[in-house]
């Protein structure tokens, strides 16, 4: 059975305040990813993807733990919608949240 979703060509993007591209699709099942696709421009989602890789960098994130999916979905909605406070990682020394290097 196909799945119907909604085209958007533009979004008003929550993050920039301005009409941008759209997301193609929702970037993920679920309520919060319907909430993106439908206020996130594809150029807001980019920025996301790069900061999403810093978190997990930065913290040593295991994403196959639960507790950092959490995290990490907590820092998305913060990040577009405002929410909590976005964890702090500018200015930290670079690798200091990171697993320990295999030997």
């Amino acid at each position: 059975m196909a799945r119907e979703t909604k085209t958007l060509t533009v979004v008003h993007c929550t993050k920039y305040d301005e009409e941008l591209p759209a997301l193609d699709r929702p970037p993920f099942p679920g309520p919060l990813g319907q909430r993106i696709f439908e206020n996130v421009s594809k150029l807001a989602y980019k920025e996301w993807n790069a900061y999403q890789t810093t978190l997990i960098n930065h913290y040593g994130l295991n994403m196959a733990d639960p507790r950092a999916n959490d995290f990490i979905f907590q820092q998305m909605e913060a990040f577009f919608f405002g929410g909590d406070q976005l964890s702090p990682i500018a200015g930290a020394p670079a690798g200091k949240g990171a697993a320990p290097a295999r030997k």
